[in-house]
């Protein structure tokens, strides 16, 4: 545990020195600041005003921007190591592969999500200054829907850059894995699936296999509680699960899929040859 928790502050200190993170810290701020400018905590959309407006607007802008953040960074993590030669040094010292590759990881998880919770973080106390009304309950939902998506993309990302040779080819691999789920999170998808005429629960099982698509779900269903925008879709997922029931499939899936990810990255990895 101690050679875990080394390596997961070494992955820390590395990245806070990293121009990416700077930039991935100034994104999601510049975000929180632009909503602000624009007033958002100030109007009413569909019975949604002050701060949870905002936050409707800033988890939608998070489905499609974190996911590939934390891929093209992830992915540079073990390929770039192995490139930059690391792995024999590491080798040189008493730590345990487990302990480097899930000490990687959970530094990492700490570098890409406190920028993004920060963010939230720092809405709620200016809301709470300025008088403005915080649903906490919604807040740590969407907290906890956060967590979820960046751990999924954070151990797929573990697994393609064990898989991939050079940091080149990981972040080729990144990007085509992020554009083909961005892809069919609807239009492509409901294109195939109603073309070769699948059930309606099969379709739906399908798509929301996809954790873009869990989670933007989610998302909507916070926003509109009868996912009037989803269609004939909307029903079978609240006829299947309920509110609850999908919201807590949406928190408890990605992390399993990540989890899962990274496991068979770490299994990879570990019976691979690692120089």
């Amino acid at each position: 545990m101690n050679a875990l928790l080394l390596t997961a502050r070494l992955d820390i200190a590395e990245s806070l020195r990293s121009r990416w993170f700077a930039f991935y810290s100034a994104v999601f701020g510049g975000i929180i600041v632009l909503l602000f400018v624009f007033g958002l905590t100030e109007s009413r959309i569909l019975g949604f005003t002050g701060l949870s407006r905002l936050l409707v607007t800033y988890i939608q802008l998070c489905v499609a921007i974190l996911p590939v953040f934390i891929l093209i960074t992830t992915v540079r993590s073990v390929a770039g190591d192995r490139e930059a030669g690391v792995f024999e040094y590491m080798l040189s010292l008493p730590v345990p592969l487990y302990a480097w590759f899930w000490g990687k990881m959970v530094g990492r998880f700490l570098v890409v999500f406190l920028p993004v919770f920060g963010a939230m973080a720092l809405a709620a106390l200016y809301a709470v200054v300025r008088g403005v009304g915080v649903d906490w309950p919604l807040f740590l939902v969407y907290t906890a829907l956060l967590v979820s998506l960046a751990w999924a993309f954070l151990g797929i990302g573990m697994l393609i850059s064990t898989l991939a040779r050079s940091p080149d080819v990981a972040q080729t691999g990144a990007f085509l894995v992020w554009l083909t789920l961005l892809l069919f999170l609807d239009l492509i998808l409901l294109g195939v699936m109603i073309r070769q005429q699948l059930p309606l629960e099969a379709i739906i099982a399908i798509a929301v296999a996809n954790p873009l698509q869990s989670f933007r779900t989610a998302a909507i269903l916070l926003f509109d509680p009868q996912m009037l925008v989803m269609g004939p879709a909307a029903y079978v997922i609240l006829d299947s699960l309920g509110r609850g029931g999908y919201l807590a499939f949406a928190m408890i899936y990605p992390v399993a899929l990540g989890t899962v990810a990274a496991g068979i990255g770490y299994h990879l990895f570990r019976r691979g040859d690692l120089p």
